[in-house]
């Protein structure tokens, strides 16, 4: 992977509001839509009245205390219990997507960090096609999210889903299978060439044989001793007959260094910006190691940072699609219809734009940034925001002046400054150039003759108003700059 180096140059102290460096709508929307999915008006009314600080204790804690999504009737179905039921499988694997689109709508890190580990600790659905399989790797997900990553570690490689998707299943004494052993080390704890051999991920292969039994058809995967390899192993200089949790202890005990390094970087990419501060890493990487691997006091150290929400950590990251339609729902805070079906429609805009949840590209996931993005994808995502609005729209007019007289906070005659204040609140940070603003103008002003707006008798409780905010919307979802965050 090749790493941009960062020009922020921010430490990570302690973020404390100044006059010059205020706390204001533009951080509490930043914070909110890296560590979440965006914020309503009224979320960010709240934020305004509390210590950065204590709202990103207040997120973590309400992060670390939220219990996982209930079961489904079906959550630990086998395989019979299906085919006894009129519905096709994928049809329970779709409605639990869908719920997953609610549980990133309805929290903040929690699920936020649920979908960052789909795409670290990947697995693809329709490879093990369990519905069942599928809740239970998302329960560990949800579970572990902010948990210890070493228990995260040794749970994830026993769970059914990864055992069918990288071959663990397939794995014993006779035949041994590499796939979960390379993965272990490549993708999900050291990287790529970090600090293991050929020789680790064979002598480790035959460590984790044994995880074979399974009684019925998509049911519970069991370890059989029959199975395992039962000679010694040698594994990072480590000699010893090693089964499954050698393997975890051995990695953690060896390799402690590489493995914070590692995944401290990938928050970094992930939460703060494609360019990485090796310092800063560094500096994550140590709290990692000082907390036994555990992920909440690393997260509480980014993101209560001046390094987290100085300037440039904004507008540095292109949203991916589950991040482009949720982002903006929770900005307009706007009434659907009843048959919208929104979970289902996010869930299948994220499809049509890349992004098939819990069923990443391949087994390095997806890549993010810049991949979410080429001629193709960015005329849809202006097609697919565009057609929301327009259901808004059809739905509820008023609700358009509402969310401008909201942004506003009273009604306003100053046609320039709603103009501006309505493409700022949905932007990371102000556009660089006047020109985009002058064209947004032009388009907001359009509905009504120039006269009105001289002589100061425009104002948002014209009948105009509603029209004239949903076609500055419409241009807003245009430019380059709302695909950031």
């Amino acid at each position: 992977m090749t790493t941009n180096t960062s020009c922020n140059v921010a430490s990570l102290n302690v973020y404390s509001p100044t006059n010059t460096n205020p706390w204001n709508r533009q951080k509490i929307n930043h914070l909110y839509r890296r560590l979440g999915f965006g914020a309503t008006p009224e979320m960010v009314d709240s934020a305004l009245n509390q210590s950065p600080s204590n709202l990103i204790d207040s997120l973590i804690d309400e992060a670390l205390n939220l219990n996982p999504t209930p079961a489904p009737e079906w959550g630990y179905w086998i395989k019979d219990d299906f085919d006894a039921t009129p519905e096709n499988p994928f049809s329970y694997r779709r409605d639990w997507k869908n719920q997953m689109v609610a549980d990133m709508f309805q929290n903040n890190l929690r699920d936020r960090l649920t979908l960052f580990w789909s795409n670290h600790f990947v697995t693809e659905d329709n490879t093990y096609q369990s519905p069942a399989y599928m809740f239970q790797y998302y329960n560990l997900l949800q579970f572990h999210s902010l948990g210890n990553f070493k228990d995260f570690t040794s749970d994830i490689g026993l769970s059914s889903a990864m055992l069918i998707y990288l071959n663990g299943y397939q794995n014993t004494k006779n035949r041994p299978n590499e796939n979960y052993g390379r993965e272990l080390y490549e993708l999900f704890t050291l990287g790529v060439d970090n600090g293991y051999t050929q020789n680790d991920i064979v002598e480790t292969a035959r460590a984790l044989t044994g995880w074979n039994e399974r009684e019925q058809r998509w049911g519970a995967i069991t370890f059989d001793n029959n199975k395992f390899d039962n000679e010694n192993k040698i594994i990072f200089d480590q000699e010893g007959n090693w089964d499954y949790n050698d393997v975890i202890r051995i990695l953690f005990e060896q390799r402690p260094a590489q493995i914070a390094k590692f995944i401290c970087g990938k928050f970094y990419r992930y939460f703060v910006s494609p360019s990485v501060n090796e310092d800063i890493v560094d500096q994550l990487a140590q709290t990692f190691l000082n907390n036994n691997f555990e992920i909440a006091p690393v997260l509480r150290q980014l993101f209560k940072s001046e390094h987290f929400f100085d300037e440039k950590s904004q507008g540095v990251l292109i949203k991916s699609p589950v991040d482009i339609q949720i982002n903006f729902f929770k900005d307009l805070n706007f009434e659907l219809p009843a048959d919208f079906e929104f979970n289902n429609k996010i869930r299948g805009g994220c499809t049509e734009l890349g992004q098939d949840l819990l069923k990443p590209t391949d087994v390095a996931g997806w890549q993010g940034d810049k991949d979410w993005i080429d001629s193709s994808t960015l005329t849809t995502r202006w097609d697919r925001i565009g057609w929301y609005l327009w259901r808004s729209w059809r739905h509820n007019e008023e609700q358009f002046r509402t969310l401008a007289i909201n942004i506003m906070g009273s009604d306003s005659n100053d046609v320039e400054l709603v103009s501006k204040s309505i493409l700022d609140n949905f932007l990371s940070k102000e556009l660089l150039s006047d020109t985009e603003y002058s064209q947004g103008l032009e388009i907001f002003k359009d509905q009504v003759p120039e006269n009105y707006f001289e002589d100061g008798t425009w104002n948002l409780n014209w009948d105009a108003a509603p029209r004239q905010v949903y076609r500055l919307l419409e241009f807003l979802i245009t430019i380059p700059e709302f695909q950031l965050k």
